[in-house]
């Protein structure tokens, strides 16, 4: 075993079964970190991440967004579906245009969130 990979585990084999049992029960369901896994997941592909941070922008539609990323129609709506299917974006319809947004005020403050740890 290497001496970086010796730094970085215990020494001593202790189990503090106060911070244990206080996090047990407080852990994550199967079902709660598989979501948000998913979630984190999602925002993984940069044109994803850059639809959500001209999403932060505007309100967009498809051919705005299309033009802000240099993409076709069609490569930006499949972006767009995966995105709505996570409930990271939603539409409202406007007599022929859909226009995009961010579906609440969570996922701003989770980009953000990012945004601000890789910028430091």
């Amino acid at each position: 075993m290497s001496v970086r990979n010796q730094q970085d585990i215990c020494e001593v084999k202790s189990v503090d079964k106060a911070k244990v049992k206080t996090v047990l029960k407080n852990m994550l369901t199967d079902d709660e970190a598989r979501n948000l896994s998913d979630t984190f997941s999602i925002l993984a592909d940069p044109t994803r991440s850059k639809i959500i941070y001209a999403l932060l922008i505007a309100e967009l539609c498809v051919c705005d967004l299309a033009g802000i990323l240099d993409m076709s129609v069609s490569a930006v709506s499949h972006q767009l579906r995966l995105l709505r299917n996570m409930r990271l974006v939603k539409f409202r319809k406007e007599a022929k245009m859909v226009y995009y947004s961010l579906d609440d005020k969570h996922i701003s403050t989770l980009f953000n969130e990012g945004l601000k740890h890789i910028r430091e």
